[in-house]
Order: structure tokens, then sequence, then C-alpha cells
């Protein structure tokens, strides 16, 4: 999944995750979904337009009316990035190298596994470096 952050926004919304929820169980009708959430026609339209351009849903129009499902490989790659997310690894701190403030007033966490923080990281954590 080339960019996450529109799927991730179109499943924020509690009424959008419900929609999704209904559409893995069965095909709904925008009748249907509306009939289900109590909510307008136009409310659940406005809705599936947020989770078609996000790629989450797949129509088929059946005589007048269109039909959703989900595309559960959208969700998969969803999910296989979060994947990715939850096998980053820490960067230890190692306040002692980086002339650290937070050490000298007993804040600073120090990882157990030594690695050493990259640049981004430490500049993060200890802001720009400075010559003392």
């Amino acid at each position: 999944m080339e960019n996450t952050t529109p799927v991730l926004k179109a499943i924020a919304d509690d009424t959008r995750l419900k929609i999704v929820k209904l559409l893995l169980q069965h095909n709904y009708c925008v009748g249907a979904l509306a009939r289900r959430l109590q909510l307008t026609e136009a409310a659940i339209s406005q809705h599936l337009k947020v989770l078609r351009e996000a790629g989450l849903l797949i129509g088929e129009k059946r005589g007048y009316f269109m039909h959703y499902d989900v595309d559960r490989d959208q969700l998969r790659m969803l999910a296989a990035e979060f994947e990715k997310l939850a096998a980053v690894q820490k960067e230890a701190c190692k306040p002692e190298e980086e002339g650290c403030m937070q050490k000298k007033q007993g804040k600073c966490h120090v990882h157990k596994s030594g690695e050493k923080f990259s640049e981004e990281v430490r500049f993060a954590c200890h802001g720009p470096k400075t010559e003392e």
C-alpha cells in the first residue's frame, strides 16, 4: 500500500468503520446500509464516497442499485503495514556519549541493548549538538 493515510482517515470515523464491518459480512446497497445504521441515504452515500476514494470498496451494479463489498486485499495490505510498524526496533540511548542534559537531571532512560541511536532519533531526544 503506497499511502496508508487516506485509508486510515477513512476508517477512523466510527460510522465508516461500522459500514466496513457490515460490508465484510454482506454486500449491501445504500438503502440497506441506511436502514441498518439508522442514517439517511445521503449520509451513507457520503461515507461510501470517502471509503471508495480510499480504495476500500468495490461496487457492483445490480439493476438500479449499487451493492458494495470491501476490497479485502486493501485490508490485508494495511495489516501488513501495521506488522512492519510493530517490527520496528527501538534504538538505545547512550546519554554519556550524547552529552545528555536529561542524564544530569536523572531523567534520561538508557536502553539495555546498548545500541546507538540514529542521528535523527538523537536529535529528537536531545536536540542539536552543541559545542561545549
